[in-house]
């Protein structure tokens, strides 16, 4: 064993591997032979990560107060030029390289800079120093101008090393700060280039995380390919929440936009932690999305702040439906709250911890708890100041929380081709046109309103679903017992839609829904039954209009040739004024549809140009009111319907049944 080894060893030793082959790569070297290492590669969006950094540098002094405005110019040829009117960085000798300026050594050597310690930056974007070291490594031309205490400095360099020596230009006035011009390396990117449109966005969503900023963006017009413009001023007063309104426009919204900011709480030695902003909506409809920052830098991989951020709504909302005596707000979860959420979250820590160089992630452990503690005193404010809001919100919230339970147990039935004919129990009788905006379901009660249904109806456009009696309350019934029912399990499939997390409405088979029940009690109980379900299980086809409730008449007053149809009592003693005064009026009454003749019943509730049909719509700003009503008449709790009867008996009218 031992001779093996050593042969072994032997054999891989000698001239193969010696100390001529150990590498030390130098100054800023080894960013040209990895450019991976520090900017992520050598794409588009590494490319652009040089433009952040240098960008980041000029942000930084804004955001401790040293700047006002930052310039940022894309010229021909790949040219990028900021310029900020910030103190400028240091030209005088540095202690240790003597030999050198500060500027030299910020541009030329890796992790040298002056946020290290916290005295020039409170909070900074850049945390290694390696940020304007690497865009120079990566350049193959970069000019630099410092004007300080009235004096103009520059200075040249190319792939990372000086072109030129300090030189003082002579004095200046009314002029300070840095400015940076650069030219990405060929030998590093190829032919790629800067894109106008992806800088202007970049200098826009910058200008919204600070609004004490002003940049001021200019491109040649030649350099354009879209609807970016050459020129800009971006200044955001409103900050994020012009931001956060910028990018949701005209939603339609489950309450107002929620935006503040805020100081963190302070660090165990009682110094400023930093503060955060956020500006908060929840959608309707529609992807949600969290768009996070650390210290101005996108934060597109989340982290430790978003962590704070969701755990201050989630336990917000919770809390304040413990408040109002809602339990089913116990089972809401962070998923829960993030549907639908639209946000944007800025934080300033100072020492920010992030993943790798790229900065894409949010590490520092602390900033879970300081964002939570900062944001949750704000948001339980935000709720108790206006109920009404915070109640319909807690609704939407639950709302999905149900729907996620429902999805784990409930198993929807797939969806049949459009074209094929259905084979249901319920016996569907379908419409041969495929174009779902010109054709309509009617759901009727039992087989003999579903016969007289069937003829009444237009064979091409209308499809016609017979339902046995009452179905299912799904306001009460488990969920068990609502994947076992075969009456709802026909409905979804005629539907094609699907429910839960295989709905889509895109698939949905037919325009308009139509619940066509008798005009009694027993029929408006169905009705109820049947617009609890899709309120409650298909929320969207009752938002977006796809629900209504058919008018049919109760009474048919004749008299002689002449014949009118009357809705109730009212319409039936105010149409028997139309009729001769001396001439006995017949009047009939409907004990169903299935009474009704096919035409009669064709002319008064089926066909489009003659009947009245009432769309069943639930309004955003009502969800709360909604959902408890939904749950004091529909639900488990027999309790809340006496108590609703109680309180509203006397506002029924006597009628003659």
């Amino acid at each position: 064993m031992n001779d093996l080894f050593g042969a072994a060893k032997a054999g891989r030793d000698g001239a193969d591997y010696s100390a001529k082959d150990i590498e030390v790569l130098e100054g800023l070297e080894p960013v040209r032979r990895r450019p991976g290492m520090y900017i992520g590669g050598t794409d588009e969006g590494a490319l652009h990560h040089l433009a952040a950094e240098i960008i980041d540098n000029a942000m930084d002094e804004a955001v401790a107060g040293h700047a006002s405005t930052i310039e940022v110019t894309l010229e021909d040829g790949n040219v990028l030029v900021v310029r900020d009117n910030g103190r400028g960085i240091p030209v005088d000798p540095h202690p240790k390289f003597k030999n050198l300026s500060a500027l030299e050594v910020i541009l030329t050597t890796l992790h040298s800079g002056g946020k290290f310690s916290g005295k020039a930056y409170d909070t900074s974007g850049g945390l290694h120093g390696v940020g304007s070291s690497v865009v120079n490594a990566l350049s193959d031309l970069m000019e630099v101008e410092v004007a300080r205490d009235r004096v103009l400095w520059k200075q040249s360099y190319a792939q990372g090393k000086p072109t030129s020596k300090l030189l003082n230009a002579g004095p200046v006035q009314n002029r300070r700060g840095t400015q940076i011009r650069f030219h990405p390396d060929p030998e590093i990117f190829g032919p790629l280039k800067f894109s106008a449109a992806r800088l202007y966005r970049l200098c826009r969503s910058k200008a919204y995380l600070f609004r004490g900023v002003q940049i001021r963006w200019a491109c040649e017009p030649a350099l354009i390919r879209d609807e970016t413009p050459a020129q800009a001023v971006l200044h955001f007063p409103g900050g994020l929440r012009d931001s956060l309104q910028d990018d949701i426009g005209a939603a339609s919204l489950v309450a107002p936009p929620w935006s503040g900011e805020t100081e963190l709480p302070p660090a165990a030695d009682g110094s400023r932690a930093g503060r955060v902003e956020w500006a908060v909506a929840w959608q309707e409809q529609g992807e949600g999305f969290l768009h996070s920052y650390a210290n101005t830098v996108p934060t597109s991989q989340g982290g430790t702040h978003e962590t704070g951020f969701r755990n201050a709504l989630l336990r917000g909302l919770r809390a304040w439906g413990e408040h109002r005596g809602n339990k089913r707000a116990a089972a809401v979860v962070a998923d829960d709250v993030s549907g639908g959420l639209v946000a944007k979250l800025s934080v300033f820590v100072r020492d920010p911890q992030f993943q790798g160089q790229t900065k894409e992630k949010l590490t520092s452990p602390e900033a879970t708890k300081l964002v939570e503690q900062a944001m949750r005193d704000r948001f339980d404010h935000f709720l108790a100041g206006d109920p009404v809001v915070a109640d319909n919100l807690l609704s939407f919230v639950i709302e999905r929380a149900e729907e996620r339970i429902r999805r784990k147990e409930l198993k929807d039935t797939p969806r049949k081709s459009a074209t094929r004919r259905l084979r249901l129990p319920g016996k569907l009788a379908d419409c041969s046109v495929e174009d779902a905006g010109r054709t309509e379901l009617f759901l009727v009660e039992g087989d003999s309103a579903g016969g007289s249904a069937k003829q009444a109806r237009d064979r091409a456009t209308q499809a016609v679903l017979p339902l046995r009696g009452k179905i299912l309350n799904v306001a009460s019934a488990s969920t068990e017992k609502l994947r076992q029912n075969q009456e709802l399990k026909d409905l979804i499939e005629a539907l094609g839609c699907g429910v839960g997390e295989r709905f889509d409405r895109t698939r949905l088979r037919y325009g308009r829904i139509i619940i066509m029940t008798d005009a009694d009690v027993d029929g408006a109980h169905i009705a109820s039954l049947l617009m609890t379900f899709f309120y409650r299980e298909l929320p969207d086809l009752v938002r977006n209009g796809h629900i209504y409730l058919a008018q049919p008449p109760l009474y048919r007053l004749t008299q002689g040739a002449k014949s009118v149809y009357a809705m109730d009592d009212a319409d039936r003693d105010r149409k028997r004024g139309q009729f001769k005064a001396n001439a006995k009026v017949e009047i009939s009454r409907f004990k169903g549809l299935g009474e009704m003749p096919p035409a009669a019943l064709k002319e008064t509730t089926m066909n489009p140009s003659t009947r009245t049909l009432l769309k069943v719509m639930a309004a955003a700003e009502e969800r709360a009111r909604t959902n408890d009503l939904v749950e004091s008449l529909m639900g488990r709790r027999p309790e809340l319907r006496f108590q609703f009867i109680q309180e509203n008996a006397r506002n029924v009218a006597e009628i003659d049944i």
